[in-house]
């Protein structure tokens, strides 16, 4: 018998559909060692030895494998096709204390029939370098972790994080919202005019001024442009040039990790975390390929399959073979892009998917397919009218053939131009000057956090949902009504803390050549051991030196005009986790504190008060946000803040799920429609569906499960 060994229950499901008699398939249920909880785990004095630890949920898991193991004749270890995975199956063979003849590694990007069975005909070693270079990233990660974060805590305040990437990506945050706070704005006019010939209308655009070409900003006020509108007004107008060309549009190419997550986020409304997650869910049904890759690559089968589904569902002319090159650095050419396991399963005949899954299989299919198919070909017209003075210009484009549009890519806008001579006179109906604003540099979205971060070579596929996802939970950052990241107060002062005094670890080409040199690792080029060296030693250093040199009291204090009313001396403002408050400067004998008059912006922000019917207003303590009463001390009503969690309640279909905080401190979640509606979790939910029951699935800390009890 050989014992087959994959990550997770589905994969080894779907795998299991292929192979019949004489493989076992099981699952590990993801890592089966890590580094301990409760310390560095990483020994600086031996060489940067990593003491890895069976986690306690992984013991009884590890027992079942090592005695299946004692009855296979040859064990396989089928984990995911990147470092993580090489790692991992390094990680098993080392728990199950297998001997070198006994296990063999398989590595496939697509889980089919044909994938599956070509592994096994070339079955390798362990490269221990890719396990290395993961092992490094492993170690800068716990290394920054477990240093930089206690004196963060001790700086700042406790259940504050420090990381290589994150914090870049926090920097990258702070200082767009710098440059928008900086941002002056500018006022500028353009000029549009109507004009018929024949019976046909025109609209043009004020392009050139007595042959001087309009710039940007060159119309500053409505006086100007006024006067221009006037001075238009009086000249005659005729057509000085027709120009006709057939230009093409090519489709985009396959997906890899980030450009799924970026499309996802634009058309789906998904966060990168869930897209993830519903990739991971795709891949192990067998219907996407391996969805951590920063490869553009594409096997010769999937684009034949691609080829014949296209010719025999659209036609020949619309195929058209395409290669892509890989842009991303340190790209693993070994991998493919991200596509359907098998073309030709339209998301049409893919049932048993759930509506996230099919959401996301469609994106994926789609950009795929038009990733093969023929260019769109536009004929684009510009017409040229003339006067004494002013040049105008009208534009239009119109499909000629839709290519790939067929498929994928949205509607392209379609204006068609009336058919005019050269010199043909024109009637002027109309003038219209538009005032404008030039526009300071938009927030990161998810979409476009990711996207600076690949373009800067910070972390690779498998890191930047991870990112976004610490920063916000440690209230560095917070998302507008728009859904776009802005600094809070405390993710701004350890962004400002860690720029002046650690800048190496915010650095983002610092944090880029180390990603390059992990490559290296996985490469056998350098040694990871030197380079966590060269990384630990003189961060060691340089926080030794900075708990000497920062007090926490000017990082966390400063003074203030108010005066504490019970006992008179001066109150200054405190920062805590959640924002500044004021304290009382004579503590501890008086420890008075109160939160800080709310900003212009959380005025705006009422509710009205149930007790008393007075306006309900959002204040800040030192235990957080509130709604808190006007009419205090008359009133002394106050209000939680709920957390939405984006998820409709199952029970009344009315309320969302919030989460709320019990008498103990606890969280748990429960309907905004409370007392009318009782339902709760003690979990917080997904927004996905159990496939057997149709309950909500919940994250019981990091895994995924049924809310049913009852629901095996």
């Amino acid at each position: 018998m050989k014992l087959i060994i994959v990550e997770s229950p589905t994969k080894s499901k779907t795998i299991q559909k292929f192979l019949k008699s004489g493989y076992k398939i099981v699952s590990s249920y993801g890592h089966v060692r890590d580094l301990p909880k409760s310390k560095l785990g990483i020994d600086p004095e031996k060489d940067f030895e990593m003491k890895y630890v069976v986690p306690t949920k992984a013991k009884k898991v590890v027992k079942e494998l090592k005695e299946l193991s004692k009855k296979a004749d040859l064990i396989l270890l089928a984990t995911d096709p990147d470092r993580e995975g090489e790692a991992i199956s390094w990680h098993i063979a080392q728990a199950l204390d297998l001997s070198e003849d006994k296990f063999k590694r398989i590595v496939f990007h697509e889980i089919t029939e044909s994938a599956i069975k070509e592994s096994l005909n070339h079955p390798r070693e362990i490269d221990i370098d890719l396990v290395n270079a993961q092992q490094a990233r492993r170690a800068l990660d716990r290394i920054v972790g477990y240093k930089l974060s206690p004196f963060l805590w001790k700086k700042v305040v406790r259940g504050l994080s420090a990381g290589r990437v994150q914090s870049v990506a926090l920097r990258f945050v702070v200082e767009r919202e710098r440059e928008i706070e900086k941002f002056k704005e500018d006022e500028f006019w353009t000029i549009d005019a109507n004009f018929k010939a024949q019976e046909k209308e025109i609209t043009a655009k004020l392009v050139e001024i007595r042959g001087e070409k309009l710039k940007k900003l060159d119309i500053k006020n409505k006086e100007e442009a006024n006067q221009i509108s006037e001075e238009m007004k009086k000249e005659s107008y005729s057509i000085a040039d027709i120009k006709k060309k057939e230009t093409k549009k090519n489709p985009l190419p396959p997906f890899t990790t980030s450009t799924l997550q970026q499309e996802a986020y634009k058309k789906l409304g998904f966060s990168s975390k869930m897209t993830m997650r519903t990739a991971q869910q795709l891949y192990e049904k067998g219907y996407s390929t391996y969805h951590r890759t920063d490869s553009l690559n594409i096997s010769a089968q999937a684009i034949s399959e691609a080829k014949a589904f296209i010719i025999e569902k659209y036609g020949e002319q619309y195929w058209e073979s395409r290669r892509y090159k890989t842009k991303s650095k340190g790209a693993q050419e070994a991998h493919e892009a991200i596509r359907p396991s098998y073309p030709s399963r339209s998301p049409e005949n893919s049932k048993d998917l759930d509506k996230r899954q099919l959401a996301l299989y469609s994106l994926i299919w789609k950009r795929f397919m038009a990733s093969q198919m023929a260019s769109t070909i536009l004929d684009q017209t510009s017409i040229d009218i003339k006067s004494e003075s002013f040049s105008l210009r009208a534009s239009g484009q119109i499909i000629k053939f839709d290519g790939f549009l067929k498929v994928y890519g949205g509607k392209l806008e379609e204006k068609e131009l009336p058919s005019l001579s050269i010199d043909e006179i024109l009637e002027l109906i109309e003038v219209i000057p538009s005032q404008h604003f030039t526009q300071p540099p938009a927030r990161y979205t998810e979409a476009s956090l990711i996207k600076i971060l690949e373009e800067k070579g910070i972390g690779r596929p498998s890191t930047y949902a991870p990112t976004l996802s610490v920063i916000q939970e440690r209230n560095y950052v917070q998302k507008d009504d728009n859904k776009r990241f802005y600094p809070t107060q405390i993710g701004t002062l350890v962004n400002d803390l860690l720029v002046k005094h650690f800048s190496k670890i915010v650095d983002p080409e610092f944090t880029a050549g180390m990603e390059t040199d992990l490559d290296k690792i996985s490469e056998g080029k350098i040694s990871w051991t030197s380079l966590i060296a060269e990384f630990y030693e003189p961060l060691e250093k340089l926080i030794k030196e900075k708990e000497l040199e920062i007090n926490k009291k000017d990082i966390t204090e400063r003074k203030s005009d108010e005066i504490c009313e019970k006992c008179g001396s001066e109150m200054i403002i405190k920062l805590g986790r959640f924002g500044e408050f004021f304290a009382c400067n004579n503590y501890p004998d008086c420890k008075t504190t109160k939160p800080i008059e709310e900003t212009p912006e959380e005025k705006e922000k009422t509710e009205p008060c149930e007790k008393c019917g007075s306006e309900m207003k959002l204040k800040r303590s030192r235990f957080g946000v509130f709604w808190g009463c006007s009419n205090y001390p008359e009133c002394k009503n106050i209000r939680k803040i709920e957390i939405s969690t984006g998820v409709n309640c199952p029970k009344c279909k009315k309320g969302e799920i919030v989460q709320k905080k019990s008498k103990r401190g606890r969280h748990f979640y429960g309907c905004s429609s409370y007392p009318d509606c009782d339902f709760i979790l003690n979990q917080k939910p997904t927004g996905e569906i159990c496939s057997k029951c149709s309950s909500l699935l919940v994250l019981d800390k990091k895994e995924t499960k049924c809310s049913n009890k009852e629901c095996s």
